[in-house]
């Protein structure tokens, strides 16, 4: 069951990358790494999540041991261009020599954003992407130590940070340059440990997500690729044991998701993405859905939809074999035929969707109504890489049965 090789190599990128450290028990390596950079320390941590666990009060000690002068911060929820400002506001005037992020996505996102301009000193707002001013980002940024928390993002291996303000008129877009790059992610499996079931859920079916679509990506090169379904591998390793409660390999199923994240968000950050995330921007601004939820309850039926337009207008098109190669992975049917295990595929997508009891669009207040404003909102970023243009009828018919 392994994933063909081509026989043409076209060319092909590779951005920069952080300085990558894998492995249980690696959070003891992030004061040696901070002492590194500096004595002036920024550390940007969710509420509670980090905070409360003997870790915190470990790095506290070992921090006034090395005679650090350090500042904390907090950021809860979906990141905000105003929450980002004055976070830069604040701690402008002390130096910051480097700026530690420990949390989920959006903790690593906003201080991504926060080590990017302590140095400049203006607002995001100047360079967020569509709704800011367009103006370029010159730089420079503080080094950034990026310590994922939950295993889904990606976020510490991508150069953009994404930021929203939810509401009618709301936006999720990002503040995107390749110096946002944390210099260091530290990604220690062990700190998924205690993480609630439906986070787990959330965010292991965002990183699923992230790697098929990086797999099928227009901007897939064979690089991608070799990550992209070293990822999945992991995933279908590693999700269920995560996700049970009292897994007797759970352990090992926390390495192999957090794997995969770091997997998805590095195939993402060469790759792009499709259809999940393009209306993942509209839909995580007019609602308060929560990013992996989003994938979670779609990534079943954008799937089907783009095996279906595949099909009927791009039957040759590589994404369809790839479409079956991850149907055969997921299904573990390695006798299909490429038209059976794409049909394996969205039928295990949906099997997952169900027994992890993803919700509806309709919980957080989407309506029929709603989806025409919606689909007009994803037609930028991540659905450039879907593997085809969908019709608005088509984006239209997967939120709808969604709904």
């Amino acid at each position: 069951m392994t994933a063909s090789f081509p026989e043409r190599i076209d060319a092909f990128r590779i951005a920069r990358l952080p300085d990558i450290r894998f492995g249980s028990g690696s959070i003891q390596l992030l004061p040696g790494l901070i002492a590194d950079y500096g004595t002036s320390v920024l550390v940007v941590t969710g509420r509670r999540s980090f905070v409360a666990t003997p870790r915190w009060q470990a790095l506290v000690a070992a921090l006034e041991a090395q005679g650090a002068s350090w500042h904390h911060v907090t950021v809860e929820g979906e990141p905000s261009p105003q929450r980002v400002d004055a976070i830069v506001a604040e701690h402008r005037g002390h130096a910051i020599d480097v700026v530690v992020a420990i949390g989920g996505g959006s903790v690593l996102d906003a201080a991504k954003a926060v080590a990017g301009l302590l140095r400049p000193g203006n607002s995001v707002m100047d360079h967020l992407e569509g709704v800011g001013r367009g103006l370029p980002y010159r730089g420079p940024a503080v080094p950034l130590i990026a310590v994922p928390t939950t295993a889904g993002t990606g976020s510490e291996a991508t150069k953009n940070a994404v930021l929203s303000v939810q509401g009618a008129d709301g936006f999720k877009k990002s503040f995107r340059d390749e110096r946002l790059v944390a210099a260091v992610a530290l990604v220690d499996p062990e700190l998924l440990a205690g993480c609630p079931k439906a986070q787990i859920a959330a965010n292991g079916m965002d990183a699923f997500t992230q790697l098929l679509e990086s797999y099928v990506s227009l901007n897939a090169s064979p690089a991608t690729d070799a990550l992209a379904w070293s990822g999945m591998q992991a995933f279908r390793r590693g999700f269920w044991p995560a996700w049970t409660v009292d897994h007797p390999e759970a352990d090992q199923g926390y390495g192999q998701l957090a794997y995969a994240s770091l997997m998805s968000g590095i195939a993402l950050a060469q790759a792009g993405l499709g259809s999940v995330h393009g209306l993942a921007s509209p839909l995580g601004a007019f609602f308060p859905i929560p990013h992996g939820t989003v994938c979670g309850t779609l990534v079943a039926e954008a799937t089907e939809v783009n095996v279906a337009a595949l099909r009927q207008r791009a039957p040759h098109a590589a994404a369809l074999a790839k479409y079956a190669e991850a149907g055969r992975l997921v299904s573990g049917k390695s006798e299909l035929s490429d038209d059976d295990a794409c049909d394996a595929l969205v039928e295990t997508l949906r099997e997952w969707t169900q027994r992890l009891d993803m919700p509806r669009l309709a919980a957080y207040g989407m309506q029929r109504d709603d989806i025409e404003r919606v689909v007009a909102g994803a037609r930028g970023g991540s659905m450039k890489t879907n593997p085809l243009v969908l019709t608005d009828a088509e984006l239209g018919s997967l939120l709808e049965r969604r709904l």
